[in-house]
């Protein structure tokens, strides 16, 4: 890893500092797209742990170089990443400047920049982009998958940062994006928005496919290809509540320890390529699955009920997707996460993708073809946050 990833003795305590930043050139261009890839730069970050105490956080900062495209001020984009791994040098900003990375020690490891769709658009539109690495995403310490609260400062403290670099202040019209991790990220950021960062003028949110219950997404997985992600979730839990580890050593065995471990410094292809299919059945003592073991452990069930978002409602509108036949993220949480928030009063636009079926357990057709209708489709997520840009009312929940 690069010396920039490593923070200073003493970083700053107020979430949303920069730390420092270094040029970044993004060779990687999209057709048809003027102006990309703009000025970027690498950037840290203060943010805070779950426990509040402050850490470095890395990301990208694409500034704007094109007029704003759409009404009122420049805003402010703000995106959560999908799910990238949970080895440093699965951060997104690592992949940033060449779309594709590859490392050979210790061990072979690759990882893409799966937001370049998204961060192209948008500066192509005219906004400025902060894409978050997460926390213990090329910085020190584990990342915390999936974890909403740390997810959740993650994003808000990089639209502080993102407003701090460009010297604007926080009245800035800011959006935010995400799907899958990215969407759990964002969602939760909408949902602690008003008590963690209320000097921040969010105006709307896209939550795709929203990781809303860790438990329910971890029973769905297992077994799939991606199944070896459920060691990220798990890996973030153990160092964030430290009952649950002690928990976990009566059901794992020495090797599933020595999985979690291996699972902790490997991004998504390798997990796709190394572990494929993988069975938390092969990591107990008993047999059963993990998934299973979480749901009888006393000490995993406050833990379980921590991470579940709809606690509290949004107070800014949310434009909410989830594919009815999802089979990485189920829907029924996503719907759940819906009612939840429409039930305490939130603006919610819920909207269902009826891709069908398609190489069930494989991911890549059935998860991440929403995101690109949704995303990037007739009527997408990019039309609805302009449209709060432009301050177009919008009020109550919709289905559809």
């Amino acid at each position: 890893m690069s010396a920039f990833y490593t923070p200073p003795a003493q970083i700053p305590d107020t979430p949303g500092t920069v730390i420092k930043t270094a040029p970044m050139t993004i060779f990687a261009t999209v057709p048809g797209v003027e102006g990309w890839p703009g000025t970027a730069q690498q950037v840290m970050y203060t943010s805070r742990l779950q426990d509040g105490s402050p850490v470095a956080v890395s990301g990208t900062f694409i500034d704007a170089v094109g007029p704003w495209q759409g009404a009122g001020p420049r805003p402010t984009v703000v995106i959560g990443p999908g799910t990238a791994g949970q080895g440093d040098q699965c951060a997104m900003s690592v992949a940033f400047s060449t779309g594709l990375t590859f490392n050979f020690a210790p061990a072979f490891s690759t990882s893409a920049n799966q937001e370049l769709p998204s961060s192209a658009v948008w500066s192509a539109l005219g906004a400025r982009v902060l894409v978050t690495d997460y926390i213990g995403l090329g910085t020190p310490g584990i990342h915390t998958f999936a974890n909403r609260i740390e997810g959740a400062h993650a994003v808000l403290d990089g639209a502080r940062a993102a407003n701090n670099l460009a010297g604007v202040g926080p009245e800035t019209p800011l959006v935010l994006w995400g799907y899958s991790q990215g969407g759990g990220a964002v969602g939760a950021a909408a949902e602690m928005a008003a008590d963690y960062a209320p000097e921040l003028n969010l105006k709307g949110t896209w939550a795709g496919g929203p990781t809303a219950d860790l438990a329910a997404i971890l029973e769905r997985i297992d077994g799939a290809l991606i199944g070896g992600a459920i060691g990220f979730a798990i890996n973030g839990l153990l160092a964030r509540y430290p009952e649950l580890d002690t928990a976990l050593n009566r059901v794992i065995t020495p090797a599933g320890r020595a999985m979690l471990n291996t699972l902790s410094e490997e991004c998504v292809g390798d997990i796709i390529f190394r572990q494929p299919f993988l069975e938390t059945s092969s990591l107990t003592y008993d047999g059963r699955p993990l998934t299973t073991h979480l749901h009888e452990l006393p000490e995993a069930a406050p833990v379980l009920e921590e991470m579940k978002m709809g606690r509290s409602a949004p107070r800014s509108p949310v434009f909410l997707t989830s594919g009815f036949n999802d089979d990485t993220v189920p829907y029924q949480q996503a719907r759940q996460l819906a009612d939840d928030w429409c039930a305490r009063g939130a603006t919610v636009t819920f909207r269902t993708n009826d891709l069908p079926p398609i190489l069930p357990r494989t991911t890549i057709p059935g998860h991440f073809g929403p995101e690109l209708i949704d995303g990037f489709g007739p009527d997408n997520a990019i039309v609805y946050l302009l449209e709060r840009l432009a301050d177009e009312p919008v009020t109550g929940c919709t289905f559809n």
